[in-house]
């Protein structure tokens, strides 16, 4: 039985397993979120992916990011927040699979008035 709900996401929370990060109270997810936020835009993250590039397995792709890939692919621009519902992400889940993507330089974000769009690299 949960006593409590995470203030980030609203998931019930068991009391023994609530975490505390900034004065909030939230579940495991939203902490390690928390504790862990995406980086785009990482220089170091860059230059590994490059030397990768030639390496057998080196640039593999996970099942959702090689989905958002061709989605983008396929459309040419889409809406960060249209291909988080087509993968059934949240914003911060989309974040985390975009931003190997963009290491990669597959694809980037840019902005249009105030869109923020995926697109090939």
């Amino acid at each position: 039985m949960s006593d409590k709900q995470c203030a980030k996401c609203g998931t019930a929370v068991d009391a023994g397993e609530v975490k505390e990060f900034r004065g909030e109270e939230i579940c495991e997810d939203c902490y390690m979120d928390a504790l862990t936020p995406t980086v785009v835009c990482d220089p170091w993250a860059v230059h590994t992916a490059k030397s990768l590039k030639d390496v057998p397995g080196g640039h593999d792709l996970t099942p959702t990011q090689q989905k958002l890939f061709n989605l983008v692919k396929e459309r040419g621009e889409v809406p960060m927040a249209e291909a988080a519902t087509h993968l059934g992400l949240n914003e911060e889940g989309l974040r985390r699979e975009f931003a190997p993507l963009r290491h990669m330089e597959k694809l980037r974000a840019c902005k249009k008035d105030d869109i923020i769009l995926l697109t090939l690299f």
